[in-house]
């Protein structure tokens, strides 16, 4: 009877890693485990032009590491509309802070983050405001 209970503790120990493997992380979408595939499902909302100028200075600036529309790219840089970055956690000035400076690896295992070259303060401005609109549209406040 031991044995036997061991055994069956043993499977559902065994059945509940491979639950937790199958449906962990911050997607549960079977494309978030290929290297370079968006890690979250963004609702884009329809933006204002202010924003569109925001989302012009992503593409060119932030996209290619934080993938389209902020979802992020597996195994290269996180999502940045995630409730990690919701502005009571990450306020405004983090994103000024990540462009200038770079950001050390702590939230994620990406590495670290470099500088962002030939963003003015003004440009960073736009880019904050297309993120936190995506990130309203998608329930994180």
């Amino acid at each position: 009877m031991k044995k036997q209970s061991l055994l069956i503790g043993a499977a559902l120990l065994i059945g509940a890693f491979f639950i937790y493997r199958g449906f962990g992380g911050p997607d549960h979408s079977p494309s978030a485990a290929q290297p370079g595939a968006a890690m979250a499902n963004v609702l884009v909302p329809e933006l204002s032009a202010a924003t569109r100028d925001g989302e012009a200075l992503f593409v060119r600036s932030c996209a290619d590491c934080h993938g389209t529309n902020a979802a992020g790219r597996d195994g290269i840089a996180p999502p940045l509309v995630h409730k990690i970055y919701e502005p009571n956690h990450h306020g405004d000035a983090s994103f000024y802070l990540a462009a200038r400076n770079g950001v050390r690896a702590h939230h994620w295992r990406f590495g670290d983050m470099p500088p962002v070259e030939g963003l003015a303060d003004t440009d960073i401005a736009k880019i904050v405001f297309y993120v936190r609109e995506l990130q309203r549209a998608n329930g994180i406040h």
